[in-house]
This record gives structure tokens, C-alpha cells and sequence, in this order.
């Protein structure tokens, strides 16, 4: 097969190991930079040109891996609409991550559908900072950016008065948050568990360093591997299927009440979960990738 990743740089691990996962299984596989791509948008032939350097060529794909950052996700996800207008098989579809993207429709998706999550307030800038405190179960909770990523934006308010001043603080940068049930007993720790199809093919615990609340690993976190219990693997694949995502990394949380969900990422990194857990995750994306494309085209995923 010819596969195109769809990827701002090259060089980034998860990229560089797609490649000689491709590579390594007999694919022709070429990385694409979105921003560099442009479209004929025309019903006879929809089609995607590149241009790199001096060259221009459009693009023939049997398969498309996206790899698109948060920071281009409006025009990475309209050059991956394009390639599946054109009938180009994507493991991820445009739509899916679109909605995965946007905290607030994932997580009312989620609610929806009766997945466990923190309990949850929204707000842009309405002076509504007690009720958000009071949805939540008062302090100590989160309070975070939507558009937030690794970690960023992200606040610990331990005391009602101290929420009321970060919430205060958000509604002045004009700027969409949410409010969210702080879950003491994880004790700094998460899970991320790789989703695959409807399986969930590895797991990595992540615990904050001392002193930290966020188990990011570019803030320093650790990795370790792993075992899920049945109803954490189950919410996993649950939680990816309602996204409409076939490749997604679902972070949950151990709770007093079970697993809940705190995210979902559509472009989840591979150099943690490959490391922690010795698996080769990108020979089975791209194993995966082989046996879906098999059943012919994409069949649009998931709700709303």
C-alpha cells in the first residue's frame, strides 16, 4: 500500500516509528506536512496537492495516518476531509478527531452515553463562579483551559476562596474552561490505555513527580506498565468507540467509584506507551490499518 502520515515534522518519534513500521511490513509510506498541502475542491476529482521546496505533486494514498497537532486541527482535518472525499481509507476519520478535540463536545458525547467522568462544570465568562464550585463538590478541584495540551493551563485550587480566584481569573482571559471534581485518592496518577480497533493493545500508569498533581510526562511524570482490570479495559474501548476513534489514547483515573475518563487524544504519542511497555504499537497500527482497509471504505463513526 501507499500510505501518507499526515505530520508536521518528520523527525518526531511517533512519526519516524510509523515509518519503519510501514516500511518494515512492505508499504511505500511518505510523511506530509498539512500546512503544506492545498486542495482542488471540485466534484469530478477532489484532489490534494504538496508542495515541498521547488516540487509539486498530488497525492496518491491508499492509507492515511493523521498525525495532526492541536494547533493545526481547523486545517489539518479539512485536508484529511478531502483525501476521504476522494475515497482514501483514514484510521482516524476527520470527523472523529474534530470531536475529540473539542473538550466540551467530548465530554457531553461522553455524558451521553453514561461514561464515568469527574463530575464537571463549563463556563466562558458568566459570572456563575459559586455554582461552578457547588457542580463540582467544592474544593479541592481543577480548573482548566479548553484548549490546554500537556499539562498546560491546568490549575489546582485547593481552598473554595482559591478557586473562586482562578475561576474569577479564566472568565477575565476571556477564554472557554471547565471546573472538574479533583479525584484525591489517584494520589497524582493516571492511565493511559492504547486503544486499537476494539482492543485495548497496551497500558502505561502514569504518576506526577513529588510535589506535582499532573502526571504529564513532559512535566516530568513517570511511566510504568500496567495491568488493566476488566472494567477499565472495557471503558477504554467504550469510551474510543463513542468518539468514533479506531486509534486513540483514552486517559482514565482509578476512583473510589470505579474508573472514570479524564480525556480522550486522537494523535496519541508513542514514545511513552512503546518505552513503558516494550510493545510495538506502531507495527500494530499499521497491522491494523491492513486488515481495515480490507473491508473497503470508512464508514462514519461515533455520535454528533
Amino acid at each position: 500500500m501507499k500510505i501518507g502520515i499526515l505530520s508536521r515534522n518528520a523527525r518526531l518519534y511517533s512519526t519516524n516509528r510509523l515509518v519503519e513500521a510501514a516500511q518494515k511490513r512492505g508499504h511505500n509510506v511518505k510523511v506530509v506536512d498539512v500546512l503544506n498541502c492545498y486542495m482542488n475542491i471540485t466534484a469530478n476529482l477532489p484532489t490534494v496537492f504538496y508542495k515541498s521546496k521547488d516540487k509539486k505533486e498530488r497525492l496518491k494514498f491508499d492509507a492515511v495516518i493523521p498525525r495532526i497537532g492541536a494547533s493545526v486541527t481547523t486545517y489539518g482535518t479539512a485536508v484529511l476531509r478531502q483525501f476521504e472525499v476522494g475515497g482514501v481509507y483514514s484510521v482516524n476519520e476527520s470527523v472523529a478527531i474534530s470531536r475529540s478535540r473539542d473538550k466540551l463536545r467530548a465530554h457531553q458525547l461522553l455524558a451521553r452515553k453514561g461514561v464515568g467522568m469527574p463530575m464537571t462544570s463549563y463556563a466562558h465568562s458568566a459570572n456563575a463562579t459559586e455554582d461552578l464550585i457547588e457542580f463540582v463538590g467544592g474544593a479541592p478541584l481543577i480548573v482548566k483551559v479548553l484548549q490546554s495540551t500537556h499539562g498546560g493551563g491546568v490549575v489546582l485550587a485547593e481552598t473554595n476562596k482559591a478557586a473562586e480566584s482562578v475561576i474569577n481569573a479564566f472568565r477575565g482571559l476571556d477564554a472557554d474552561f471547565l471546573v472538574q471534581e479533583f479525584i484525591k485518592e489517584s494520589s497524582g496518577s493516571d492511565i493511559r490505555c492504547f486503544v486499537i480497533g476494539d482492543k485495548v493493545i497496551a497500558a502505561m500508569l502514569r504518576q506526577a513527580k513529588e510535589g506535582e498533581y499532573r502526571s504529564n510526562l513532559h512535566l516530568g511524570g513517570t511511566a510504568t506498565i500496567v495491568k488493566l482490570r476488566p472494567d477499565e479495559r472495557a471503558l477504554a474501548v467504550r469510551t474510543a468507540k463513542v468518539m468514533g476513534l479506531d486509534v486513540a489514547g483514552v486517559d482514565i483515573i482509578r476512583s473510589a467509584h470505579g474508573p472514570l475518563v479524564l480525556e480522550v487524544n486522537s494523535s496519541p504519542g508513542l514514545q511513552g506507551i512503546e518505552t513503558a511497555t516494550g510493545k510495538d504499537v506502531a507495527g500494530a497500527i499499521i497491522e491494523y490499518i491492513e486488515k481495515d482497509v480490507l473491508k473497503g471504505p470508512n464508514k462514519m463513526k461515533g455520535q454528533g
